[in-house]
């Protein structure tokens, strides 16, 4: 799952809706909200429930996903999970925004971001997690209990309220060709984007200009961590024709001018390109390695590090539940999302996906620190030194997912090699509009 789309645009990337029966029958509604009220009420599942999960899970993410639910369902034989894919992450807010029209046909819990579910949250047709966290029959007892990161159990909660748990949480790293730096005589992955800049030049020239030296995957990531590292919060007051904008901008433009940086483009992403080693390294989730150890296989050596820059993006989704289910539906569910991210789950979760650990004891284990198969987990604690994150304030989503046309706009003017300063003004404009709409 990638940043972009797979991220907000993603990205930005579900987890379950109820049997077509159980969906189409309102007298689930009753007893919803009663049920979750207190944690006393909560009591194990006991006879057969369906739950259906909404995700926007492909490839290694969504094969581990159906390895973690068949155990799940093995362990617990009176609980069916039935995995829906809505595609990727804009696909799957956009199926989300459409069916609140008609809370009935809403799975049982999904993944998604804060912001995508603040109406659906006003309304009431979320299910409040705190007394399943509580509860001992089917939650953990405590919040502390749960052994979650508190820093992502408060980044799942909108208003204030505990509607969601986190699942599949991602940062940005650099991934880059250890054997095309050894060639060209890189030492070390760089650690400013200065260096970033000076670096990509120098395998573009030492090259003949056959590999572009590095590419950011998601444009609007890309703004709003240089703006950050430029000392600016992502808000409404940012001035994008604003000469911090412009220096932001121009960076990312002028080495698109030269030759030196590219965008992912019409192939979305660029573990393709870098896998094909037409890209020397590239910024992207941390959730993208499982798709870039497939795509380089034994054609070279891949290796990642922390993303250039003071601050790294902190993103993926936290999994919610939505108040029509039925009490055994509600129960079921929250076995599910407990099992998902135990210490267990999260463990085969990361290690195959690229996805951090949600889990302390997952993060700190040797079985995790030690794993040899991908290359995040050694450079994991240097990575997420400075995390930021969107903020959920209103229309902070519209402004960011935005970002990503705006940018792709202004980098092929700059492709072209005309003056970037029209499309600019214009990106302004729609920028300034999604946080007034």
């Amino acid at each position: 799952m990638k940043f972009s789309k797979k991220l907000a645009a993603a990205f930005a990337v579900s987890l379950t809706l109820v049997g077509t029966a159980a969906c189409s029958n309102g007298g689930s509604n009753s007893s919803s909200s009663s049920s979750s009220s207190s944690s006393s009420k909560i009591t194990k599942v006991k006879k057969n429930t369906t739950i259906t999960l909404w995700h926007g899970m492909t490839g290694v993410q969504q094969d581990t996903l159906k390895e973690l639910t068949k155990e799940f369902e093995k362990d617990n034989p009176k609980i069916k999970v039935k995995l829906e894919n809505q595609g990727q992450y804009n696909d799957l807010q956009a199926k989300i925004n459409s069916t609140l029209q008609s809370p009935n046909n809403l799975p049982t819990i999904t993944q998604a971001y804060p912001d995508w579910l603040q109406t659906a949250a006003k309304n009431k047709m979320l299910v409040d997690m705190t007394p399943y966290i509580n509860n001992k029959e089917v939650g953990w007892g405590s919040a502390k209990a749960s052994d979650i990161k508190t820093a992502l159990l408060d980044g799942a909660k909108i208003n204030g309220t505990q509607y969601g748990i986190p699942f599949n949480k991602s940062i940005e790293t650099l991934t880059y060709n250890a054997d095309m730096f050894k060639k060209y005589g890189i030492k070390k992955a760089p650690t400013t984007m200065e260096e970033l800049k000076q670096d990509a030049k120098t395998i573009y020239e030492k090259s003949n200009h056959k590999v572009v030296g590095a590419g950011f995957d998601s444009l609007s990531n890309y703004y709003t961590l240089g703006m950050k590292n430029e000392g600016v919060d992502f808000s409404s007051k940012i001035d994008f024709a604003g000469a911090t904008s412009k220096k932001v901008i121009n960076y990312y433009a002028d080495g698109i001018k030269d030759g030196y940086f590219r965008v992912a483009g019409s192939e979305h992403y660029l573990s393709g390109p870098f896998a094909n080693q037409k890209v020397a390294m590239y910024i992207g989730t941390s959730a993208g390695e499982g798709f870039v150890k497939q795509g380089v296989g034994n054609k070279f050596t891949y290796d990642v590090a922390p993303r250039p820059g003071k601050y790294t993006m902190s993103q993926g989704t936290d999994i919610y539940m939505f108040n029509h289910a039925s009490a055994d539906q509600k129960a079921a569910a929250f076995m599910y999302i407990k099992f998902l991210v135990s210490k267990t789950s999260q463990l085969k979760w990361a290690n195959a996906t690229g996805y951090i650990p949600v889990n302390n004891a997952a993060a700190e284990s040797s079985e995790y620190k030690d794993n040899k198969k991908i290359k995040l987990p050694a450079k994991l604690e240097d990575a997420m030194k400075n995390l930021y994150s969107v903020p959920v304030v209103k229309n902070a989503g519209a402004a960011y997912g935005q970002l990503n046309p705006i940018m792709q706009n202004i980098f092929a003017a700059a492709q072209k090699k005309q003056n970037v300063n029209n499309a600019i003004n214009t990106g302004k404009s729609k920028f300034d509009a999604a946080w007034k709409q």
